[in-house]
């Protein structure tokens, strides 16, 4: 045991303060593999042959290069044992975040005889039991003074005035967990509250208690990084079992996209940029993170469309024009399977890029508080400040990988009809006045009519890929709500299913002789 211990002495607090976020979200994704480990099992007693087909899928193509990823998880969840300061009090406060929620409790306080000292009145009892450390809030209210106390002061009368808080009538009492705060009566378990009255009237008071244990939000990413991940597989192995023909051309597209230099290409540059990024300086007056927040995001995003156009331009078009795609519609496949199989395999080629890269750049957003604080002379960043900035860039990530996915689906569209040159034109064109569409509305009212039809016909035709900039979020350094995700998630699927019809539409009657 000691061993560990002086292993962990000799780690730098920067260095455990970085690589904590990254072990807290390497725990969820490895709690994911667990689960779909499972998943496997419980298919392959169901089904051999099932089993059989989602082994494949896994060990090939998009989900087999994730499997190296998976093992630098494994590294450095084995590693962050011997370098996060606290790790088993982290993994303990995921089982516990069952019992977080708000407690309310609305009760009569009897009047207090003054002519006695306070503990031999008889207090009202709030029931528990509670776990001081896991109080995050404490509110109370009241019409009339009184004391809470997390034992009877009649059997602990030796007990300081600092055990105990008063609330003055009608000036509520209120208390939230940060950093350092305590509240009085210690992080033990509390059997009960008693609340003693310092009036001669009747009173009412209301207390509400907010559970939750200690690093909750911490904490709570490790299930939902777990269910990203089974998420991600499923949608994998869903494709494979239900359509496998579609699954099979979606395969074999992004096996050859992934074979192409292009890809390698993207891969190092989008590694170079991130990594250099941390070394500009912006010049932003202690703001530099959110630039880099910025900076990257773009620069994936770029090259996340630069790989999705060049994938439609090489496997839809060359392919009809070279009459590749001749001979695989000879077989019992359907130009609807040929194509969305075609899209599908696109998107697993960039989600992939997604992955690899945002995984690469949450180490980076990382690190960027504690390069930031050696640089400025400042106190060191703390864990949770790191963690918090990785927090506030999962959001983003997402966002950017669904405009990818949206212009994916119109380049896809693009392809049956026009080649790789016209492709790239047209897309940058979507690109740029899909982010200027809410400019455009604008200006146009109180205009002339001829701006006003120009504005609404292309609000209507490109999409408002300004639905998908988290500039304003990240330079005010606010959280993305989860709703704002799941409307723009809705929003990605129909504009996409929509640009695929209009494909499927021009590609039904293309002669492919």
């Amino acid at each position: 045991m000691s061993a560990p211990l002086t292993l962990l002495a000799l780690v730098p607090e920067w260095l455990s303060n970085w690589i904590t976020p990254i072990w807290v979200l390497s725990n969820g994704v490895l709690a994911g593999l667990a689960l779909l480990a499972i998943i496997w099992v419980v298919v392959a007693c169901i089904s051999r042959r099932w089993a059989a087909d989602l082994w494949e899928t896994s060990t090939e193509g998009v989900l087999q290069s994730l499997l190296w990823l998976a093992a630098v998880v494994a590294a450095i969840v084995l590693a962050g044992f011997l370098a996060v300061r606290d790790p088993w009090s982290l993994l303990a406060a995921v089982p516990r975040l069952t019992a977080s929620g708000v407690r309310s409790f609305e009760l009569d306080l009897p009047p207090a005889d003054l002519r006695v000292a306070v503990h031999d009145n008889p207090p009202v009892v709030v029931p528990g039991p509670f776990l001081g450390r896991e109080f995050k809030e404490l509110k109370v209210e009241s019409d009339t003074g009184l004391l809470i106390s997390a034992a009877s002061l009649d059997s602990n009368t030796d007990s300081s005035p600092s055990a105990t808080i008063e609330v003055k009538p009608d000036t509520p009492m209120q208390w939230s967990r940060s950093a350092g705060s305590e509240l009085p009566w210690g992080s033990d378990r509390i059997d009960n509250l008693y609340v003693y009255s310092l009036s001669d009237v009747a009173g009412k008071f209301r207390m509400e208690i907010g559970i939750a244990p200690q690093h909750d939000r911490e904490a709570g990413s490790i299930p939902v990084a777990a269910l990203a991940t089974v998420g991600f597989v499923l949608c994998f192995w869903v494709l494979r079992l239900a359509v496998p023909q579609m699954a099979a051309i979606a395969h074999t597209t992004a096996k050859s996209e992934m074979a192409q230099p292009l890809f390698v290409i993207n891969l190092l540059l989008g590694s170079f940029l991130l990594v250099i990024f941390i070394f500009v300086p912006y010049n932003t007056m202690g703001e530099d993170i959110k630039m880099l927040k910025d900076s990257g995001f773009a620069a994936m995003m770029v090259l996340g469309i630069v790989q999705a156009v060049w994938g439609a331009s090489t496997s839809v078009f060359e392919e009809v024009e070279g009459r590749t795609a001749l001979t695989v519609l000879s077989k019992p496949i359907s130009r609807r399977q040929f194509l969305l199989g075609k899209f599908l395999g696109i998107v697993s080629v960039v989600a992939l890029m997604f992955v690899v890269l945002g995984f690469l750049f949450l180490v980076v957003v990382a690190y960027k508080p504690i390069y930031d604080a050696r640089e400025n002379s400042e106190l060191a960043a703390t864990w949770e400040q790191c963690f918090n900035e990785v927090r506030l860039t999962v959001p983003g990530l997402t966002l950017a990988f669904m405009e990818v996915v949206v212009l994916a689906a119109i380049s896809v569209a693009i392809s049956t009809r026009l080649p790789m040159l016209a492709n790239f034109i047209i897309c940058a064109t979507i690109y740029v006045l899909g982010h200027l569409t809410p400019l455009i509305v604008q200006s146009s009212v109180a205009s002339f009519e001829p701006v006003v039809f120009v504005g609404t016909l292309i609000a209507t035709l490109i999409p408002v890929l300004d639905h998908f900039n988290v500039q304003a979020a990240v330079a005010a350094g606010v959280e993305v709500p989860p709703n704002y995700l799941w409307l723009t998630l809705l929003y990605c699927t129909l504009y996409s299913a929509i640009a695929m019809l209009l494909g499927l539409a021009l590609f039904e009657d293309r002669d492919l002789a």
